[in-house]
């Protein structure tokens, strides 16, 4: 079972007062040592009841003497810069309750502008009229409903803006890779020479460029000073005489022999 709502308001009956009194201050003292042992700071309750000479300190007089002190140690401005009456605490609830209501008025208003944005595309998709609809509307519904088709129109056309964007940033990048790739087929042809451009016309781009990337490398292991030319000359030397030795034994009517085709 819920527990009744107290009404804050003073309580007239006197025992039932001081009941009340014992009750709060003991479940004060209560929050007060929880705040300080989950979030480790330093708190101090000090409460003087009706008739009493001395009144119940938490956690004892010599901290609370210390809390008080680094607290009277701080500018002014800052002492009263957190502080509330019951007054004040009640404005600042007030305030905070309108503010959120505010904002629930405002996304209700919006939902009910979308909703008549909404109903007035489903009359003209219809061939319902939908100015006949439209013309009951009250000047404060007919802006609304005008400010919400400009906002949707914007973001129709700013998702258009970025879908052409990246259409034009595809064909740059296709553009860009046909122009390497016909550069890479030019550099290809200019290595070559007539008897290589007779031969390539039977293979394959990528055989063409396989055998075109051999000989270039070939080329450069010959322009290499750093290769002993004898070991250079030995090995020709050596390719052609096991050219020798493979001459008997070489079919010449076989189609697929390329005399212009490296061995390796």
């Amino acid at each position: 079972m819920a527990r009744k709502k107290v009404s804050l308001a003073w309580i007239a009956n006197d025992s039932t007062r001081r009941a009340t009194f014992k009750k709060r201050r003991k479940g004060l003292m209560k929050k007060a040592s929880e705040l300080a042992t989950l979030c480790d700071v330093r708190t101090c309750v000090v409460v003087y009841g009706p008739g009493e000479a001395q009144g119940k300190v938490w956690p004892s007089p010599a901290e609370a003497a210390r809390v008080l002190a680094r607290f009277k140690s701080m500018p002014e401005m800052e002492q009263c810069k957190k502080m509330m009456n019951q007054e004040g605490f009640l404005r600042q609830r007030v305030a905070k309750a309108q503010e959120q209501l505010r904002k629930q008025e405002r996304e209700n208003r919006e939902l009910e502008t979308t909703l008549l944005m909404y109903d007035g595309l489903n009359s003209v998709a219809e061939g319902v009229g939908a100015v006949d609809r439209l013309r009951d509307l009250a000047i404060e519904d007919a802006t609304s409903l005008a400010w919400m088709v400009e906002m949707k129109a914007k973001a129709v056309q700013e998702r258009i803006d970025i879908l052409k964007a990246q259409m034009h940033h595809t064909a740059s990048t296709a553009a860009t890779a046909a122009a390497s790739s016909s550069h890479a087929a030019e550099v290809i042809q200019q290595h070559q020479g007539p008897a290589d451009a007779l031969v390539a016309k039977d293979k394959t781009p990528l055989e063409a460029a396989m055998e075109a990337l051999q000989r270039q490398n070939w080329f450069m292991e010959v322009m290499n000073p750093s290769i002993d030319n004898n070991v250079l000359f030995g090995s020709v030397s050596a390719r052609a005489e096991e050219m020798m030795l493979m001459q008997p034994y070489i079919d010449t009517t076989m189609s697929w022999l390329d005399p212009y085709f490296p061995l390796n």
